[in-house]
């Protein structure tokens, strides 16, 4: 996971505190619910400038944080965590 994964992703979770977040973390558990798990994947697909496909929008993808960074960088397919995402990938 990178800075700008965490940073996006910490607003979301109110219970999360001053605990790190790490890949283990339980989004549901940490006060993501259904409908910030909406805002989150656009503001993830707005960032990194991808689309997640529908077979990844599932429940378990979003289930802890480094699920849904395994989901996201399976669609930057190599770029690295400090580049910017490319025009066009979609």
């Amino acid at each position: 996971m990178d800075a700008r994964f965490t940073e996006l992703l910490t607003p979301y979770l109110p219970y999360l505190g001053d605990r790190e977040l790490t890949a283990d973390t339980p989004l549901r558990e940490y006060g993501l619910d259904s409908m910030q798990a909406i805002e989150l994947m656009l503001s993830v697909e707005d960032t990194y400038g991808v689309e997640l496909p529908d077979e990844q929008l599932t429940e378990e993808t979003f289930s802890t944080a480094g699920k849904l960074w395994d989901a996201l960088s399976g669609q930057l397919g190599g770029q690295g965590s400090d580049t910017a995402p490319a025009a066009d990938a979609v």
